[in-house]
């Protein structure tokens, strides 16, 4: 598997934020979301195979552990390092781009879907399939730069009933474009069945590589 870096750090996203985090970021991504903030991982990358990461996963002694990219389910190995990663005991996150089905995915891995809005440039890519059949326990996530995208995510919400699934529904402001304070103030006016989120690693320590 190609890998662009491997760090311990607090999750800065999803429903675990906050809480100690392996992450394993593999190279290479199919998209090109026009406020992309790890596009050092659109390419490159050292070969590392399933063992070594698994090892030095549980060398970590944290039971968190994300698979993240790039877009991991490019990768072939990724389900099998998400079952190897699992049968060690540990939880696991994978965070998508959602133009690949989550069902590749093993049962007992987190598939955190992004769907890409309009303001991504990316939104025709998103594959509604796992829109329409959603994992238990998996989250949506939308990044919104403006209006027009929490539209948006509210329509994809309402149309596939996600709001009803046994999923997390996640929306977070692209940085230096949405202010959180008026994204806040649509979900109250809307009764939107989001979770507001800011990206706690770049509160922590800026936008940054390995953290």
């Amino acid at each position: 598997m190609k890998i662009v870096e491997t760090f311990t750090s607090l999750q800065g996203e999803s429903t675990r934020q906050g809480r100690r985090c392996f992450f394993i970021r593999l190279a290479e991504c199919n998209l090109r979301c026009r406020y992309c903030d790890t596009s050092y991982a659109w390419e490159g990358g050292e070969e590392r195979s399933v063992a070594e990461l698994v090892e030095q996963a549980v060398r970590a002694r944290t039971p968190l552990v994300e698979v993240t990219g790039g877009e991991p389910l490019l990768n072939p190995e990724t389900p099998q390092l998400c079952q190897a990663l699992l049968e060690k005991g540990l939880e696991v996150l994978v965070e998508t781009n959602g133009s690949f089905p989550v069902s590749l995915l093993p049962a007992g891995a987190v598939a955190i879907v992004d769907v890409k809005t309009p303001g991504s440039g990316m939104a025709e890519h998103h594959d509604f399939a796992n829109c329409r059949r959603p994992r238990p326990g998996d989250e949506f996530k939308f990044v919104l730069s403006g209006r027009e995208d929490f539209d948006y995510a509210l329509k994809v919400v309402r149309e596939y009933r996600l709001d009803a699934a046994p999923v997390e529904l996640i929306v977070s402001p692209v940085a230096g474009e949405l202010d959180p304070a008026e994204l806040a103030q649509w979900i109250l006016e809307e009764h939107a069945p989001f979770r507001l989120q800011l990206q706690l690693h770049k509160i922590l320590w800026g936008n940054k590589p390995g953290v």
